[in-house]
């Protein structure tokens, strides 16, 4: 009855306000209000109805009463609509006789005056502005973009530019409005149409933007077609699209100017659907003369019965979707639309983002792009995901702030999941964000900085500490993410804080290792003791640092061998890798050896080592001779000393050795080495030696 009541009211009875003797009074309209609001009219039918029966539980009476209620609602409105059409030629001319009565006042010249004028500025304006950037808008459409921010800035500037043709398009209409006085009625009607023209020019404008299809912007306009796709299928779904989105806000201009002419509101829906057929019919020739793409017709495998299959798929759906539509069932349209567009979207994002910022003549992405890449595709999927979410809460009418008490279990399990959406997604996004710029930190560290150097030493505590840093925002991510999620869910989440407080606790008592090992990794890290590549000994353990993880650290032995320690069990560690390192050698020379022009030549050397190209950059303080070690038994002892960078006295020793061994041979110094030397005190020894020897082989004596 309430509906009946609004419907009169609303079609008819707006007809004849200008004949009305008086308003209804403020209670009537509330109490009309009242009557619309769906939860009343709930509550009004529950209380009519007679019990359950005793045996019949509250949940399946609830169950069979919804089901009948949905039931009784979609066979009312069939015979509500069944009813409107007859009553359509009735209506149609009731709002020509509402037009006319209102036009009567005008002369015909006046109204085709209101319209020129109102096509005048418009369009007038819009050419103005055209021919006053002709050659702003020619040196844009001539612009090469053969970079990727070129193409952006390209693109960007094409937007705003079309973006700036529909907004003095608009303000010449509505200037109309303003200077001219029009009909009441002939306002709304234009205004409507307005409206939706400049709906359907916004429209074009992205498509455009998105597809490039040619045109007046033909040059180059794959370059700039932001949806990879070849220009055949650009063309196609260009064209369908217009011609869609064209029947659909032009569509919507004729039921709201149908509004305005008196129709009732059956009288409307039954104008609404038959205009809906005309979306489905173009929806069905989409599906069924749809250009095959070019990864597919190239893939022999796949047969071309997938193709008419998908095709037969896609067309029942698109029936049952505006069956949906007809039988009032709103809920589950929208589902159904947002449960394939979404898909769709996602892909057709995530391909976008990558054929945008792919450079021209590259196969792969720059770093810096391929970082720009994850923020757009995630970031944009992210605003898709959640304003479908939101989107579906307000078709259902689901608060996702305020608990109300109207909530069903239904209503509140839809309501949770819908917030842990928006939460899950807003949590990879950021986590996206905080990964990326770390890898790309620590790719900037390994490909840029020179080994060795001083940039080197201070980006190692970097490239040691932020994988832990990422692992580390991973987990709170997650965890906090986790929460949040299942408390949305209606999960109270306090006993699992306690609960994870009281696990905490007992793997504290009863693995203190564990506990120990944690707690010395984070001090030797506060410490900053070692870093990642350095080489460090503790203990009998020894090796360059590899990885670090919550436990233990990784030491690569110089030979191969791979030593896992826990923290617990370094104690005091030796870094070899810090700062700088003093290397000594010790060579002997012979006693008849020039001190003097020793040191002179180890000196020079030294300088020559140090002027070296391949060992400069190694090289703190060169190559120098202390002095004399000490006396030996059968050479001089001399002590050498140079200092270099961690890590590369080997190398610098070894051709140290080299050119002091050809130095001391071009100047006549001898390296020492032991000898044995027998010496006798007269010739008589010799021969009395050789007396007895042959006495003992038994020759005789001459």
């Amino acid at each position: 009855m309430a509906a009946l009541v609004l419907i009169h009211v609303d079609g008819p009875a707006l007809a004849q306000a200008p004949r009305a003797s008086a308003p209804p009074p403020a209670q009537v309209d509330e109490l009309l209000r009242l009557l619309e609001d769906p939860a009343i009219r709930q509550w009004i039918d529950q209380q009519r109805r007679p019990p359950p029966p005793p045996g019949e539980t509250a949940q399946t009476a609830t169950l069979s009463e919804a089901l009948g209620m949905r039931i009784a609602a979609i066979r009312r409105q069939f015979i509500d609509l069944m009813s409107a059409i007859p009553r359509l030629p009735e209506e149609a001319r009731q709002g020509a006789e509402l037009l006319t009565a209102e036009l009567q006042s005008r002369s015909l010249l006046n109204i085709l005056l209101l319209v020129f004028g109102f096509l005048c500025l418009g369009i007038g304006l819009e050419r103005i502005f055209i021919k006053a950037t002709a050659r702003a808008r020619e040196r844009l459409l001539s612009s090469s973009g053969d970079t990727v921010n070129g193409r952006v800035k390209a693109i960007g500037m094409r937007l705003a530019l079309g973006l700036t043709y529909v907004a003095i398009f608009g303000i010449g209409s509505i200037g109309a409005f303003l200077i001219f006085d029009w009909p009441l009625l002939l306002r709304r009607i234009v205004l409507a149409y307005l409206a939706a023209a400049l709906l359907l020019r916004l429209a074009r404008l992205v498509t455009r933007i998105l597809l490039a299809p040619g045109g007046a912007w033909r040059v180059a306009s794959r370059r700039f077609r932001v949806i990879p796709l070849a220009d055949r299928e650009a063309r196609f779904w260009y064209r369908r699209a217009m011609l869609f989105i064209g029947w659909f806000v032009f569509g919507w201009a004729t039921v709201e100017t149908a509004r305005n002419l008196g129709f009732s509101f059956d009288g409307r829906r039954v104008v609404a659907y038959f205009l809906g057929i005309g979306l489905l019919a173009i929806a069905l020739e989409v599906v069924w003369r749809r250009p095959v793409s070019s990864q597919v017709a190239a893939n022999p495998e796949r047969p071309a019965r997938h193709h008419h299959l998908g095709s037969w798929l896609l067309s029942i759906y698109l029936v049952l979707l505006w069956g949906f539509w007809v039988a009032g069932l709103m809920g589950i349209f929208w589902l159904s639309t947002v449960a394939v567009i979404l898909p769709q979207a996602v892909t057709i994002t995530r391909l976008s983002v990558r054929n945008l910022l792919h450079p021209q003549g590259s196969e792969e992405l720059s770093a810096e792009h391929e970082m720009n890449a994850v923020y757009l595709d995630r970031g944009i999927r992210a605003l898709l995901i959640a304003g479908a979410a939101l989107f579906l809460a307000w078709v259902w009418q689901i608060d996702l702030v305020e608990l109300t008490s109207r909530d069903t279990a239904v209503t509140r399990l839809v309501r949770g999941v819908l917030s842990s959406l928006v939460i899950l997604l807003l949590a990879d996004f950021v986590w996206q964000v905080v990964k990326t710029q770390i890898d790309r930190r620590l790719s900037r560290i390994q490909a840029t900085t020179v080994p060795g150097s001083e940039e080197a030493l201070k980006q190692a505590r970097l490239l040691t500490l932020l994988p832990i840093f990422r692992m580390t925002a991973f987990i709170v991510l997650a965890v906090v993410a986790v929460l949040m999620a299942l408390s949305s869910l209606g999960v109270e989440i306090a006993p699992l804080i306690a609960g994870a407080g009281i696990f905490g606790v007992a793997v504290g008592f009863g693995s203190q290792a564990l506990v120990r090992d944690v707690i010395s990794g984070i001090f030797y890290l506060l410490d900053d003791a070692f870093r990642v590549g350095e080489y460090v000994q503790s203990g009998s353990y020894k090796g360059t640092v590899e990885s670090l993880g919550f436990r233990s650290v990784k030491l690569r032995h110089h030979r191969g061998p791979i030593f896992t320690v826990p923290y617990g069990q370094l104690g005091a560690v030796e870094n070899m890798s810090r700062d700088w390192v003093i290397d000594k050698l010790s060579i002997n020379v012979t006693y008849d050896t020039d001190l003097d022009l020793t040191k002179k030549i180890i000196k020079q050397v030294g300088k020559n080592l140090a002027s070296d190209p391949e060992f400069a950059p190694h090289i703190i303080e060169p190559l120098k001779m202390q002095g004399v070690e000490q006396f030996g038994d059968f050479a001089i002892q001399i002590r050498l000393k140079m200092m270099t960078r961690p890590g590369e006295q080997f190398a610098v020793r070894r051709r140290a050795l080299a050119n002091l061994k050809k130095a001391f041979d071009e100047n006549g110094i001898q390296f020492a080495f032991p000898t044995v030397q027998v010496a006798g005190r007269g010739e008589s020894e010799p021969a009395a030696a050789q007396h007895a020897l042959k006495l003992v082989k038994g020759t005789p004596p001459e």
